[in-house]
């Protein structure tokens, strides 16, 4: 996944990671460059897909999310540490959640966007948004943070909800969530208020992560 075109919760991971979990990150971004420059396949899809589905499925009721993680990880042993605690996480917070009606949650309206970034020549892909109409027909959107490390902590999602704002400019601010998975913690305005300079705080580390890239870039070149 080049930097110039990546999704949310991989600039966030990135950006607010420690200086040797940040270089190491972007060196396996070179790596990953450098391998599809000298046309090799892709390794594979996104590791978290198959969980994220099934979290959804089980919003909606038509999956149970023990059961279908069970199902995940016997089919694939990589998975066996981590959909376990995706899943513990995503049900606290659901639990909590879905005590706000009584009624069936339905499907909201897909959501899915990339946000252009002209001044670095970038784009932020912004997908796999858990959309909910919930009983009173209100609509909510959770976009799903996945990293072990570091935490989803309030700066790293205020940026994470302007960014969301910005993308999806028609849906009002306070219906976004920005949930970090592994913990079952989320995030809204309400939670980590916008303070108004978060374009600038954006821009600061977005372009300070690829001015680090390009500077390993050329020591590994030389």
């Amino acid at each position: 996944m080049p930097l110039e075109s990546i999704s949310l919760r991989k600039l966030l991971k990135i950006g607010f990671a420690t200086p040797n979990r940040r270089r190491a990150e972007l060196r396996g971004i070179i790596r990953q460059d450098r391998a599809k420059a000298a046309g090799a396949a892709d390794e594979g899809g996104d590791f978290y897909a198959g969980f994220w589905a099934d979290a959804r499925a089980h919003v909606f009721g038509t999956q149970d999310l023990h059961e279908s993680t069970a199902e995940r990880v016997a089919s694939n042993r990589n998975r066996q540490r981590l959909y376990p605690l995706l899943r513990d996480g995503f049900l606290r917070w659901w639990s909590t959640y879905r005590r706000r009606t009584n009624e069936p949650f339905q499907l909201g309206p897909s959501q899915r966007t990339r946000f252009e970034i002209p001044g670095l020549a970038s784009m932020v892909k912004v997908e796999s948004i858990l959309s909910i109409t919930d009983g009173s027909g209100s609509h909510h959107y959770v976009y799903p943070y996945f990293a072990e490390a570091p935490e989803l902590s309030a700066d790293a999602a205020k940026l994470g909800l302007w960014l969301l704002g910005q993308a999806l400019p028609e849906i009002p601010p306070e219906r976004f969530q920005l949930l970090d998975v592994l913990r079952g913690r989320a995030f809204s305005i309400t939670q980590a208020p916008l303070q108004g300079d978060e374009e600038q705080q954006f821009l600061r580390m977005y372009a300070g992560l690829i001015q680090e890239r390009d500077g390993l870039r050329r020591l590994a070149e030389e």
